[in-house]
């Protein structure tokens, strides 16, 4: 299903899910409740894994959100979420960890980061307890290097470095290596101290695209630790969501990458899972995994002044998402499965029939039918106030009929013939 091939990492186990190597590529979001509130933030990871997320990070930042991280696991428990949970640690991860075992055992992994874990003789010492429990209760970590919190020992010593060569690098590109170096040593000490490297992962964020793409790249090629990409402050709205994709799409598709978040700024209100699905639709859009079935529909024009298409196409795939959580077991490929709903007749007969079922509605001064196509051929011809119930109603005795287990699955070949013939 992928379009390049992977770059060749280890393989680290989260809990029972697996990161690197040939494993899918793992999606993972962030709660922003209080963590000393064991139930808002049982709700939001709950929330956060039936959106999708494959792994939820956790703030642990103070001593008693360390002792209400193993009530979180136990609500999530008694509401069936299984989603692995991150501690998230800065500045006083060593104290916590050691603190309160209980935290450090029930987590199932530790994010640190090391421009935050202390300076100095300080810095290793701390650093040496972080990974000694991960070692002690044989958890994976992920060090995790900021673009804003970078070591600024480190930071001073390459710049000083840079500063004596015949053609010094600009600030920026010691910058961009100051994070790599950080990862890399970071992990070299790790291991020293006993962490084993099939349980580390490895992040240098950043919060411009261009900069992530050239972090990565070069990280890449020096290490086989397996990465976990996202843009840092990736912003609101629009800007987040396309800053995410141009950056991490070149980036996947250069086979880089083996987890990702999406680290959008929710509107006041706003919802927090949505970045847990515009992870999952940069992830199918690129065909490196499916997460649900996908609706296609045409942006709009002259033709297609009535706005039912448009709430058509929207309905159906809230439905389609809605219905997910149950369909996965009861009808395994269904999240491959693509619908067409379109507008008008110049590219709506066509699209149809290239999906796995479609509707072709009438556009302006067209007759008022919408004909339906399932598997590349017409089927019925719906008309009258009910289009939208009586397609629904279509879409979901063809996933019973194509799904359900044991049932004929659907050739690809044809869909392949339609393709070529169509680009003819």
């Amino acid at each position: 299903m992928s379009p390049v091939p992977r770059r060749p990492s280890r393989q680290v186990r989260i809990a029972g899910k697996l990161v690197g190597g040939d494993a899918p590529i793992l999606v993972q979001s962030m709660t922003n409740t209080d963590t000393e509130d064991a139930k808002s933030t049982a709700d939001q990871v709950a929330a956060l894994a039936r959106a999708g997320s494959e792994a939820v990070r956790i703030t642990v930042n103070t001593l008693e959100a360390a002792r209400q991280v193993p009530a979180i696991r136990s609500r999530l428990d008694a509401m069936g979420v299984s989603v692995p949970l991150i501690g998230d640690f800065h500045f006083n991860g060593h104290k916590l960890l050691a603190q309160v075992p209980e935290c450090a055992a029930v987590l199932d992994k530790y994010r640190i980061n090391p421009g935050n874990v202390g300076h100095g003789a300080r810095r290793d010492d701390q650093f040496a307890t972080m990974i000694g429990k991960a070692v002690e209760f044989g958890k994976p970590v992920r060090i995790g290097v900021n673009w804003g919190s970078l070591d600024p020992e480190l930071l001073a010593r390459l710049m000083d470095a840079n500063a004596k060569l015949a053609r010094p690098l600009e600030a920026d590109e010691v910058m961009r290596e100051a994070l790599i170096v950080s990862a890399l040593e970071s992990a070299a000490k790790a291991e020293e101290i006993g962490l084993p490297g099939d349980r580390i992962i490895l992040s240098c964020k950043v919060s411009a695209v261009q900069d992530l793409i050239g972090v990565y790249r070069s990280l890449a090629a020096r290490c086989d630790y397996p990465l976990h990409l996202g843009l840092t402050e990736a912003g609101m709205g629009s800007k987040g969501i396309v800053a995410s994709t141009a950056a991490m799409g070149v980036l996947l598709q250069e086979g880089i990458g083996d987890t990702i978040r999406v680290s959008l700024t929710p509107e006041p209100g706003g919802d927090r899972t949505r970045e847990v699905i515009v992870a999952q639709e940069i992830l199918q859009t690129m065909g490196l995994r499916s997460f649900t079935p996908q609706v296609s529909a045409c942006p709009g024009c002259g033709r297609t002044t009535s706005t039912f298409f448009q709430e058509l196409a929207d309905k159906i795939q809230q439905y389609l998402r809605a219905q997910m959580p149950a369909w996965k077991s009861q009808y395994p490929g269904v999240e491959d499965m693509h619908v067409a709903v379109m507008g008008c007749v110049v590219n709506g007969p066509g699209e149809s029939k290239l999906a796995d079922i479609g509707i072709s509605l009438p556009g302006s001064g067209e007759k008022p039918v919408a004909p339906v196509f399932v598997d590349g051929e017409k089927t019925v011809t719906l008309k009258g106030e009910r289009i939208a119930e009586e397609f629904q109603a279509i879409v979901e005795d063809y996933v019973k009929a194509r799904y359900a287990p044991g049932a004929a699955k659907r050739s690809t070949q044809r869909k392949k013939t339609i393709a070529i013939s169509s680009a003819e």
